[in-house]
């Protein structure tokens, strides 16, 4: 099992206040698989996404992670997970916007070492998976919004992750450009990807091979 969480809960507190974010969280990804979390705004589904990603720790119960338990683990051996396991695709497109496609999509592969030939290669490739080999040197401003998210898509391949961790990715776009990008998922699916995505549309998540939903911090039976 890639993904897999045991009664897993989320207390934030402040002060005297406490508040339970994800109460006894049972959930089973297998390697290839591509499941959408849905649920509304508060449901809990961005806390369950973050701990998925390792950018934050359960209060209780246990998550695995290939295996591994991600309890023992310390922050620079979670930063080496993060980094060669999962790509990370935002609403916002997260790109830096006085810089080229391609050196956007070679960003991460500058923190893990890789040489600039290497990098330079390796980002062209990853664009041409999401048909942008024609925008290599486009900066985010000359791009519509769909093609930004095709650039952050590529820049989350770029590693060659195992899991593609996609948070609310149509958000931000018109139905046809977020089509566009389901149809891109189920192609990396197909190639091999695990995606796990969060999204509050029904009609997205309808792309996904399997749908689950967090309603008040609970997975709804």
């Amino acid at each position: 099992m890639l993904v897999k969480f045991s009664k897993v809960n989320k207390v934030y507190s402040t002060g005297d206040v406490k508040f339970q974010a994800l109460s006894n969280i049972n959930l089973e990804v297998k390697k290839e698989e591509f499941l959408a979390i849905i649920g509304s705004s508060g449901s809990g589904k961005s806390t369950l996404m973050n701990i998925i990603g390792l950018l934050d720790k359960p209060t209780s119960g246990s998550y695995e992670l290939d295996g591994q338990n991600t309890a023992h683990l310390n922050e620079n051996h979670l930063a080496e997970i993060r980094n060669k396991k999962i790509g990370f695709i935002f609403q916002s497109f997260n790109l830096l916007p006085r810089t080229s496609a391609l050196d956007n999509v070679a960003m991460p592969l500058i923190y893990a070492g890789v040489p600039e030939k290497d990098r330079q290669e390796r980002a062209k490739k990853a664009l041409e998976q999401v048909g942008l080999s024609d925008k290599l040197l486009s900066h985010p401003n000359q791009l519509s919004g769909g093609q930004q998210q095709r650039v952050a898509i590529a820049r989350a391949l770029v590693n060659e992750p195992e899991i593609i961790l996609a948070d609310e990715p149509t958000g931000n776009l018109d139905s046809k450009s977020g089509d566009e990008i389901m149809h891109i998922f189920q192609k990396l699916n197909k190639e091999g990807k695990t995606i796990i995505m969060i999204t509050h549309e029904v009609d997205i998540a309808r792309h996904a091979k399997k749908t689950v939903r967090i309603k008040d911090g609970e997975i709804m039976k």
